[in-house]
């Protein structure tokens, strides 16, 4: 027998208990009684003479028995009959252990019942440990011994899997809980990470994802973060290799933003927040570790921003009243979603006096006019992150997100002649085919507005973003699965 092989419970009456435990103390002379009257074998989990020394009693000592057959509170009494529990009672009730035995008169002088405690099998302290020797884990990553004098935290940065902050070991436990996160089995090939190609399956995607600090329940925003990022449309491979400061921004959509606690309010695009911080890092770890994009190698940006380290953030969907940004892309309200935006950090949109839908749009437009530079036109994509007060000077006018892009859009032709390379002593500039032409500043479909950040402060964002098209990268929206 393997230790993940589960032991065998014996047939007849068994049951198990632990000593630390008041209920089992107060049943230790039933069971006593019961060992005289039937066939009873008693587990103990943490004393091998509770309740008395005796050849009917056994001990768990390392609660292979109790682990294996799912015992979660003490006392259990259970009824094997081939080495299979088919009746059960949970903590001590007279009248349902005199059923289950068949034996009258049971603790005449106990009370009728009294609840059981918790099962050392499934104490916190105790669980990873436990699942790491018994689950039979299939767990397929290379192990990595670290010294006994080794710092696990520096080990690991000097290994290069790190992106210059402290990462969490990921050790056999921390994986296997993380893997809980989703129905998804471990071998599973979530994508082929640029830049190297590689296979990534769901396990290597939970390693980066404790490394990053994530808890279990946001693996399945990573997984489809993961998923969106290695596609041809969103092109991680080139977002890696422009010299341009871009990196996959992450906007959650929909009920998981509300069940992982992410932020959508005070201060979403920046610290403080546990999901918000870790998902988009957790994708970037993975690109780093499994696809082999680091900076002075395929990532050639520049300068780079914080969004390479990550940017995730969670849509304010109750305190607008448009349509959620994931609706406006075509999905419904009640599917959690993640959309991928290739984007620098954000900028600061200032308007703290416009009370007027019309004015803060022109002076919306005006500021957008410098996206990546006043000199391009229709290359790039931008995100606006629009605050609850300048969203009411929309809700006010009765705008709703079609009439504000359109608006938007008309304040946003830009005169070619203005723009064109040479103009005003300017090298950069647009083609002299622009000439006497009235361009747009964004492609059609390249302004994505979100809704968020706290109730007090005139002030939004803009993400500007990278190329877009064929050339470049397409923003990208996946549905996150459970």
């Amino acid at each position: 027998m393997t230790e993940s092989s589960p032991p065998p419970l014996p047939d007849g009456l068994v049951a198990i208990v632990k000593r630390d435990c008041p209920t089992c103390v107060l049943v230790a002379p039933v069971l006593e009684d019961l060992a005289d009257r039937a066939n009873l074998t008693v587990i103990s989990q943490d004393d091998p003479d509770f309740p008395v020394r005796a050849d009917w009693v056994r001990h768990d000592h390392d609660l292979a028995l109790s682990w294996h057959h799912d015992i979660e509170t003490v006392p259990t009494l259970l009824r094997v009959t081939d080495g299979v529990a088919d009746e059960t009672v949970v903590g001590w009730s007279r009248d349902q252990w005199e059923e289950l035995t068949g034996v009258p008169g049971l603790g005449s002088d106990l009370p009728d019942m009294r609840p059981g405690c918790g099962s050392l099998s499934v104490d916190p302290t105790r669980t990873d440990e436990l699942a790491v020797r018994f689950s039979g884990s299939t767990l397929t990553s290379r192990r990595v011994e670290i010294a006994a004098l080794e710092d696990e935290w520096e080990a690991m940065y000097d290994r290069g899997w790190s992106d210059g902050l402290p990462v969490v070991p990921p050790t056999e436990a921390r994986v296997l809980r993380m893997l809980e996160g989703t129905s998804r089995a471990p071998d599973d090939i979530v994508s082929i990470v640029p830049p190297d190609l590689v296979e990534c399956t769901v396990e290597k995607v939970a390693v980066n994802a404790v490394m990053a600090g994530c808890r279990p329940d946001y693996l399945p925003v990573v997984l489809a973060a993961v998923e969106g990022a290695c596609t041809d449309e969103f092109n991680m491979h080139g977002l890696l290799a422009t010299t341009m400061p871009v990196g996959p921004i992450l906007i959650v959509n929909g009920p998981i933003r509300h069940e992982i606690g992410m932020n959508s309010g005070f201060n979403l695009l920046g610290q403080g927040n546990r999901a918000n911080n870790t998902i988009g890092r957790a994708l970037q770890l993975v690109i780093r570790n499994v696809g082999g994009g680091k900076p002075g190698g395929v990532d050639r940006a520049t300068q780079g921003s914080p969004s390479k380290i990550g940017l995730c953030f969670a849509e304010d969907e109750e305190g607008s009243p448009w349509e959620s940004f994931a609706q406006s892309r075509g999905f419904d309200p009640d599917v959690s979603t993640v959309t991928l935006f290739p984007g620098e950090g954000p900028r600061l949109l200032f308007d703290q006096k416009s009370r007027r839908a019309e004015s803060l749009t022109k002076h919306f437009a005006e500021m957008l006019r410098a996206n990546t530079s006043p000199r391009m036109l229709m290359q790039f994509d931008t995100v606006i992150v629009l605050s609850p007060e300048h969203m009411n000077r929309f809700r006010d006018a009765g705008w709703d997100r079609a009439r504000f892009l359109d608006e938007l859009r008309s304040h946003l032709l830009i005169d070619g002649d203005s723009v064109i390379a040479g103009v005003d002593g300017i090298d950069e500039g647009m083609p002299d085919l622009v000439a006497g032409m009235q361009i747009p500043k964004f492609p059609p479909d390249g302004i994505h507005v979100v809704h968020g950040g706290s109730q007090a402060g005139l002030f939004s964002a803009a993400i500007a973003g990278w190329v877009t098209g064929e050339m470049g990268s397409v923003t990208v929206t996946k549905e996150i699965v459970r």
